[in-house]
C-alpha cells in the first residue's frame, strides 16, 4: 500500500510539473494558443544519461502532444558545439510529424524560402527564380499583415551589360513597433576567422556571444532570438514564437566566381553578401512581396519554365524608398499607429 501512495504520489507531482511548465509556454507565446500544433511547442528535458542524447516533451496538440521524442544517436545535440560547423544538429518537431531528425544549421540555398547567389530564389512553391533589382535598391520580400522583411541589395555593372548583377547585402525584419536588421559588413579581403555578421536591433548594434548557448534575445519576452550557429558570420534569427524563423550566413565573391561570371567585382572589396533560408507561420493568403507572394494558396509562378535564369518582375510594385521603409506599392504592413520613426535617421549599414 504504502508503495502504491509513493507512486501515486509522484504521478501527482510529475503532473503538476508539467501543468506548470506548460503555463510557463502560455506566457512564452503572446498570441498563440501552447496547444497550436508548432514544431517547437515543446519542453526542453535532461539528456540520456548515458548517451548524451537531448529529449523533449512535446505540448503541441494532434497526435504528438504529451509525446517525448529523443534526439537521434547521429545527432545527439541541439546544439553542437560552434567551432564544429559541419556537424548536423537534432531538430525536434512536435506537429503531426512528431519525429527528431538531423540537419545542417546553415541556409540550404536550393530548399524552400531559399535567397541565395545573385540573387537566386525558391519559393515557398518550390519554383526557381531571380530577381535583379538594382545596385543600392531596397525592396520588400516579404510583407504581411503582422510584419515585413526588406532587402537591400550591392552590385556591379560591368561595361555594356543592360542590368546590374546584385547581391542581398543587408535585411530588414519589421513587426509592431521593432527593428531587426541583419547586415554583411563590408570587409576589404575575405577572412574565414572575421565575424563579418552585423546585427541591429531597434537602431542599436548587438553582440551575440560565444559561449553558454551562444544567443541573444531582446528581454524576458524574447520576441526577438539570435543564436549563433559558427563562431563567426552564421546565425539562426526567430522572431514572434516562430511567426518568422530563418537561417543566415555571410559569404564573399570568390576571385573564382569574379572571373567565371565576369561580375568585374573591384579591388579592395570582397562584396560580402547573405545567403538567408526563411521559414513562416501562420502567413495570410494575402501575403505579398518576391518571396512571399509564392506563400499564398492557389500561387501559380509567371516566370518562364525551363530557362537557365527565369526572371521574376515586380520591381515597380515592391520597392521601397529605403531598408526600413514599408511603403512599396504592393505593402500589406503597417507600423502601429502610436510607432514613431525616432531611428529614422536612415541606417548605416556595417562597415568593417
Amino acid at each position: 500500500m504504502d508503495r502504491k501512495i509513493a507512486i501515486l504520489g509522484a504521478f501527482i507531482v510529475i503532473s503538476l510539473c508539467l501543468m506548470s511548465s506548460e503555463k510557463q509556454q502560455v506566457e512564452a507565446a503572446p498570441g498563440k494558443g501552447y496547444l497550436d500544433p508548432a514544431s517547437t511547442n515543446y519542453i526542453l528535458q535532461p539528456p540520456n544519461i548515458t548517451t548524451g542524447q537531448e529529449r523533449f516533451f512535446c505540448l503541441a496538440r494532434g497526435r504528438c502532444h504529451f509525446i517525448f521524442l529523443t534526439c537521434p544517436k547521429e545527432c545527439p545535440l541541439r546544439k553542437p558545439p560552434l567551432s564544429q560547423t559541419n556537424v548536423k544538429a537534432c531538430f525536434a518537431d512536435c506537429s503531426s510529424r512528431c519525429e527528431t531528425t538531423c540537419k545542417h544549421r546553415i541556409p540550404n540555398c536550393n530548399g524552400y524560402g531559399s535567397v541565395c547567389y545573385d540573387p537566386r530564389f525558391v519559393g515557398g512553391d518550390g519554383v526557381m527564380f531571380y530577381f535583379h533589382g538594382a545596385n543600392g535598391g531596397d525592396f520588400a520580400l516579404v510583407s504581411d499583415d503582422r510584419f515585413q522583411i526588406n532587402v537591400h541589395f550591392i552590385g556591379t555593372r560591368p561595361e555594356g551589360r543592360k542590368r546590374d548583377f546584385t547581391w542581398v547585402q543587408a535585411l530588414s525584419v519589421m513587426f509592431d513597433s521593432h527593428t531587426l536588421v541583419i547586415a554583411a559588413r563590408k570587409v576589404a579581403k575575405w577572412d574565414d576567422h572575421f565575424d563579418a555578421l552585423s546585427v541591429n536591433w531597434n537602431g542599436k548594434d548587438i553582440i551575440v556571444p560565444t559561449e553558454g548557448d551562444a544567443e541573444w534575445h531582446d528581454g524576458e519576452e524574447a520576441v526577438a532570438v539570435v543564436e549563433r550557429t559558427g563562431l563567426v558570420n552564421s546565425a539562426k534569427i526567430t522572431i514572434l514564437n516562430g511567426l518568422i524563423q530563418m537561417d543566415v550566413k555571410v559569404v564573399p565573391i570568390t576571385e573564382e566566381d569574379d572571373k567565371m561570371h565576369g561580375y568585374n567585382i573591384p579591388q579592395g572589396d570582397a562584396f560580402a553578401h547573405l545567403e538567408t533560408q526563411f521559414r513562416f507561420g501562420n502567413l495570410t493568403e494575402h501575403v505579398e512581396g518576391i518571396l512571399g507572394q509564392t506563400y499564398r494558396p492557389g500561387y501559380v509562378s509567371p516566370v518562364k519554365r525551363g530557362v537557365a535564369m527565369p526572371i521574376m518582375g515586380g520591381e515597380d510594385r515592391y520597392r521601397t524608398s529605403s531598408l526600413l521603409s514599408t511603403n512599396c506599392a504592393s505593402c500589406r504592413f503597417q507600423r502601429p499607429i502610436t510607432f514613431t520613426e525616432e531611428k529614422s535617421v536612415p541606417l548605416k549599414l556595417a562597415q568593417a
